[in-house]
């Protein structure tokens, strides 16, 4: 019988065969700037890889309250929430994000994975229907899977293929869990008809807002926003603080009941430490910058229209977020296309499966507030060239 040793040793050469091997990297800053950074060969590189949106990672704004509240608070929250890990900065940042999308309540977490294991896991019963869409985050993904409800998942950004679905009925209750906007395709969800199915049904929608957020809308409110949608009806949302705000975290948002049961029952809530102050005062600083940064946000939408046009059109998914995924399919094709990238200046990994489906590998090409016209410029030129030798 094989060992495990041996067993991977096995995966590893089949993943290097397929071009499937991940690595990690060391990139460090160069200077303040929150997109350029130095690999390990010392050489610069503009990044497209960052979910810094709005460009406020390194905000003097943020940096000094981080600071201020580094110094009253210590550097580690020592506890979790319940057990004394909370600050006065804490409730301060849920009341004000609370304000800002217009709901009751929000209850803070680590991360993203954490607000949605948790969620799912105080809210639905294992008798209850999951009704997911098949390219949610793995975050949502493996909440449904570990509360142990039925999960049906319906294709992507159908919402015909969900009726169909609901239409079929089942015991419990019916919930439908889908990103706002869909972090490797980039495209938004089409949460009208989402809300409408959920009325009908007597379902509950769960929206992953964390590449909505700060994005898309007025004040960056996300989807709801997007949509002008004003009286959403059942619906609950997570959002994160480590993308268009820049800094660590998460949050879930919506009526009081919901956060006084997750207060109660959300394991990934009760039993992790709280969220630093520091970071919490971060976050604070940067929802006062992304309620205001709509000329940020029309910067954004310029360099998209920008970089489509400057590259073939037949190649791009369809999206109207900052995340712009140039689809390549062969594996082998994504790598040299991002190794030539890299010997231009520009941080442009690839993305395989499983990431993304089978034979979908592509360049997730992420653009920031930070970036300029002149930066879209260079980066489709270098990518023509690039193309053009493969």
């Amino acid at each position: 019988m094989e060992s495990l040793a041996q067993k991977w040793q096995i995966e590893q050469q089949h993943w290097r065969a397929e071009g499937l091997t991940r690595s990690l990297e060391a990139l460090d800053r160069a200077g303040n700037e929150g997109l350029h950074f130095r690999d390990a060969c010392g050489r610069e590189l503009l990044s497209f890889a960052s979910n810094d949106y709005l460009a406020l990672s390194g905000h003097p704004n943020l940096r000094r309250a981080a600071i201020a509240e580094l110094a009253r608070s210590g550097v580690g929250s020592g506890a979790a929430p319940l057990l004394g890990g909370e600050r006065p900065v804490h409730a301060a940042l849920a009341e004000a994000l609370a304000a800002w999308l217009g709901e009751e309540a929000v209850l803070l977490f680590g991360s993203g994975y954490l607000a949605n294991l948790g969620l799912l896991q105080a809210l639905v019963g294992r008798k209850d229907r999951l009704y997911a869409d098949r390219l949610n985050h793995a975050s949502l993904v493996d909440a449904a899977r570990l509360c142990g409800a039925r999960l049906i998942r319906y294709r992507h950004g159908d919402p015909e293929d969900l009726a169909h679905r609901l239409r079929q009925g089942g015991s419990g209750r019916a919930w439908i869990l889908s990103d706002g906007v869909f972090s490797m395709d980039g495209d938004v969800a089409p949460l009208p008809e989402l809300l409408d199915l959920a009325r009908q049904h007597e379902a509950v929608l769960i929206l992953d807002e964390a590449h909505a957020f700060g994005v898309l809308g007025a004040a960056g409110r996300g989807s709801l926003a997007h949509f002008g949608i004003e009286q959403p009806g059942p619906l609950l949302r997570m959002g994160t603080l480590g993308k268009a705000f820049g800094v660590y975290g998460a949050f879930v948002a919506g009526p009081q009941w919901l956060v006084d049961v997750l207060r109660q029952r959300a394991r990934s809530f009760v039993y992790h430490t709280a969220l630093p102050a520091a970071l919490a005062a971060a976050s604070l600083a940067a929802l006062e910058l992304l309620r205001d940064a709509e000329a940020e946000r029309r910067h954004l939408l310029a360099l998209r229209h920008a970089l489509r046009e400057a590259l073939p059109q037949g190649q791009w998914l369809p999206s109207d977020s900052p995340i712009q995924a140039l689809l390549l399919g062969d594996n082998a094709r994504a790598l040299a296309l991002s190794a030539r990238l890299r010997e231009a200046g520009f941080y442009c990994p690839a993305v395989r499966p499983p990431t993304v489906p089978p034979h979908s590998a592509r360049l997730r090409i992420t653009l920031s507030a930070g970036h300029s016209t002149a930066d879209i410029g260079a980066l489709a030129k270098a990518l023509n060239t690039a193309l053009a030798a493969l």
